[in-house]
């Protein structure tokens, strides 16, 4: 699937500014559904990355939709945005602290940490959607 040529900025009434890199051509998940995604996470303005699957050897997070608690870098925006994506798609989303990790900031294991009240921002790719086994 192509790339989008220029990335129109999508501000949600949630606050979340979602950006289309490129458009899928599979279904929309919906909560209950198993998702397989690749993403990587920064702190907005430090650059530094938090969780990164798209890298050498990174695997790729499949989670049921609507699940909690949330792992490796999930939070309920990524999760709002994942509910407007088509399998295959690309996106960037930057969430606000309220659907991020909010004032408790998060530590996220080897070291990693994710300060109090960050904007966080993405790069997600929903490589796939099923039905989750009962």
């Amino acid at each position: 699937m192509p790339e989008i040529e220029k990335e129109v900025e999508v501000l949600l009434p949630n606050g979340i500014k979602y950006y289309e890199m490129r458009v899928g051509g599979g279904a929309t998940p919906v909560p209950g559904d198993l998702v397989v995604v690749d993403l990587k996470g920064s702190v907005e303005g430090s650059g530094e990355v938090f969780v990164d699957t798209f890298g050498d050897g990174g695997k790729p997070l499949a989670l049921v939709l609507g699940s909690r608690p949330y792992t490796r870098g999930m939070c309920e925006g990524l999760e709002l945005a994942l509910r407007r994506m088509k399998a295959g798609g690309k996106a960037r989303v930057v969430i606000p602290a309220n659907l991020g990790f909010r004032d408790e900031g998060a530590d996220l294991g080897s070291g990693v940490l994710v300060p109090p009240s960050s904007t966080l921002d993405f790069i997600v790719q929903l490589d796939k959607v099923s039905i989750a086994p009962a």
